[in-house]
Parts: C-alpha cells; structure tokens; sequence
C-alpha cells in the first residue's frame, strides 16, 4: 500500500481537510508533520462540519489511526479543547490519536510573544494568527524548548516551564506589556499533561513499522506552499516547512518510502494574512469569489483575500514538491461567472516572467498577465463524475492541468463528503 504527502500548493487554505477526509477512506494511518494549531482543516459529512486544528482529519473516520508527529508544536490546552470537543460529539478521539514525544510545545507565552512582535512591526506585520507558532519553532531553533516526551514526568515539565515562563516574565516586564499568571498556567497545563501523557510515543517507530508492515499512510501538510520558511513570500510566511519534503524530517520517515505526493489547488487563488498575492481582486470580483466560496479563515475567522487562479505560482509550487498529481478543489465557485481567467505569466519591471522570483518585494511588484476562457454558467455542485461537468468546466481544468503540469486526480465541487470524486485516466 501506498504512502501518500498531501500539501498545498497555493497559500494555504486550499482544502486539504476535505481532501484527506475522502483519502482516508482506504488510509490505515494519517500522520500531521507540521504545523500547530495555526492551521484549520474543515470537513462536513452530512449536515455536520468539523474544524480540525492539530488533530489529523483522519480521526473522523473509524479504523484509522492518527498520529501528530514530531514535526508539529502542539499547544497542550488546545490540544485538550479540541479532543473534549470531538469526544462530545461522538468522535473516540483517545483511542485513535497518538503524540510524538518529540514535538515541541507551545504554551501561553509564546502567544503573548507573537502579539508583541506583532504589535512592534506596525504595518509591516506579517499577519500571523498569534498562536505563538513563531516563538514556539524559536525555542526549539535555540535548543530551549519543551518536549512532549515530559508530559509523562509532571515534577520534570513543571521545573522547565516554570523555568520558561519567569525567562519570558522577565522580557514582558522589561518590555512594560503584560505578564503571563504562571500559578494559573500551570494548573492548567498540570490537568492537561494527565490527558496527554498517555497519548505520548515514539511515533518515528510507530510509522516506520506501519510503512514496513505494507499499511496505507497519508501524511497531512498544514497551510500551503508559498507559506514555507524557505521557499514561501518571506518574510510573509508561517515558521515550518509546508513542502513534501519535511514530511520525512517531520515524522521520521525516510524518502525511500514515500511514494508519491498529491497537491491541493483551489479552482483560484486566496490568501490570508499580510505579504505579496499577484491575482488578488480588490473589487467586485474579488467580493464575489469571497461570497461564493465563503473565504474566512477556520481558525481566525479573517476575510481572505481573493484573485484568480495563478498558474505561475502553482507550477513552480507543484515543481517544490514533485507533486505526481492535484486535487482540485471548489470548482463550483465559478460555476455563475460568464468567463474566467488564469495568470500564465507576470510583468515585472518591462519584463515577462514566467517563473516565481525570489524576492518578496519583486513579487510584490509583478502584474499578472491574464488568459480569459468562457465560463459555464451551469451548476456543477451535484456532479459524481469528471463526465458530469460542463464542457467549458473541463476545458478549464484542462487548461490547469497543462500549465501546471500535473495530472488531475480527484475533483471536489461543494463542501459535503459526498461532493468529491476520483478522476480516471
């Protein structure tokens, strides 16, 4: 059986939860490997909608297995929240869901650090959630973080947070902002280590003894592509690696054994937070697609920024990646616009490019150049098949898939479960 990186390809948001949720139907294993709870993956089945945060989309489907792996910085009391509220809702959360003693954790001062840092940069913030997820990766940069593997020794985790919640103290009060209660803090993150620690192992073993045993995995990226710490519109980026390849740095599994990567693209292009977006529509267009599609953030709840599908980012984001084929997602979006159009290149400074630049600022500074096709004004949302869309629907995914150079995989039109389907050759 195969292993499986899923990813964005755009910046983020593409609809991944959706995505895994319908792969993890013939998934043994699916493994989170970065990210915090930054992200929100949403799924609907039936008239129910789940927003997941650090915990895989794969824990809503029986007989699967779910593991938050090394890679991630997981806040403990979020974690906790979230577990309480699927298990209210029927979800046997604790029997299905594994931590990695490697993780970082993530805790109140390092939310109160991102705010700060926030604050200080004026308009030229980068727009993060303010979960801390920066300060958390920080620490675990600096060789000072906090491991989950101590969420089993209370007397242990409680000497070094308290170690690093008077560091942090010492910097708030220095900075005359607000101080975190650390009394409070504790008592909290005390009743949570008693939930979590059961959770905690080495789950670099669990996956690589799943992968030799033959067994299903879908590794689960979090965010999209142009939002990597390497490879993303820096400074505009999240802290973590979002491409395929820290799916193996991120759970502990070696290269060899991936076998292929599939992309996440929506129909067009959004974005959430500050930094540079070459499509964006700043009008009508750019409002409907919003209404359409419901643009607001699942874990911020912030209006995204809406533009048209960029081929050029896409396909260098699809290159990054080695992505051997894509999910497209929210094709019904367009269904009630009479055309539609793709960025196949940019302007920047007199010249055309037709790869991504480096450089944020030039990104910034590029005008895309337009390919318009007829839209299909017809309602898509109840199609099973790639043959049940409208021809003009196909010839525009057509059109993605060429100038992208993947292959179409699977096709979601509409938030439900039941609106995703698999493409043939």
């Amino acid at each position: 059986m195969p292993t499986t990186v899923l990813v964005g390809l755009q910046w983020g948001d593409e609809g991944k939860g959706k995505i895994i949720d319908f792969l993890t139907e013939r998934s043994d294993l699916v493994v989170r490997f970065q990210g915090g709870n930054n992200a929100g993956h949403t799924v609907e089945i039936g008239k129910e909608q789940f927003i997941l945060h650090l915990i895989p989309s794969g824990i809503l489907r029986q007989g699967t297995l779910n593991v938050i792996a090394n890679g991630v910085v997981v806040n403990p009391l979020a974690l906790c929240h979230e577990i309480d509220e699927l298990q209210r809702r029927g979800v046997d959360v604790l029997q299905r869901l594994r931590l990695s003693s490697r993780c970082h954790l993530l805790f109140t001062y390092h939310g109160m650090m991102d705010s700060f840092r926030e604050a200080q940069l004026g308009e030229g913030k980068i727009g993060t959630t303010k979960r801390g997820i920066g300060p958390a990766y920080a620490d675990k940069a600096s060789r000072v973080g906090i491991r989950a593997c101590v969420l089993r020794d209370v007397a242990r985790f409680e000497t070094l947070f308290r170690a690093r919640a008077e560091f942090y103290n010492h910097l708030f009060t220095n900075a005359e902002v607000g101080t975190l209660e650390v009394e409070n803090e504790w008592e909290k993150l005390r009743q949570a280590a008693s939930v979590l620690a059961p959770l905690v192992e080495d789950t670099a073993l669990l996956v690589n003894r799943a992968a030799a045993a033959g067994k299903s995995i879908l590794m689960e990226g979090a965010q999209g592509t142009w939002l990597d710490v390497d490879f993303g519109t820096y400074p505009f980026v999240t802290s973590s690696n979002t491409i395929a390849g820290a799916a193996c740095t991120g759970t502990g599994l070696a290269p060899h054994r991936i076998d292929r990567v599939t992309g996440v693209v929506k129909a067009y292009t959004t974005r959430v937070g500050s930094g540079p977006f070459p499509t964006e529509l700043s009008d009508a267009t750019g409002d409907a697609l919003r209404r359409r599609g419901s643009e607001y953030g699942a874990t911020t709840g912030r209006p995204r920024r809406c533009g048209w599908f960029d081929a050029v980012a896409t396909r260098y984001a699809a290159m990054l990646n080695g992505a051997d084929g894509a999910a497209l997602t929210k094709l019904d979006v367009l269904d009630g616009f009479e055309s539609v159009r793709i960025c196949t290149a940019y302007e920047l400074d007199g010249r055309v490019v037709t790869d991504m630049p480096t450089d944020g600022e030039e990104i910034a500074r590029v005008r895309p150049r337009y390919e318009e096709m007829p839209g299909w004004l017809a309602d898509t949302t109840s199609a099973t098949t790639y043959e049940d869309l409208p021809e003009a629907a196909r010839a525009y995914i057509r059109r993605l898939m060429e100038l992208t150079g993947m292959r179409l995989e699977i096709v979601s039109v509409g938030p439900r479960r039941d609106q995703t389907f698999s493409v043939g050759d």
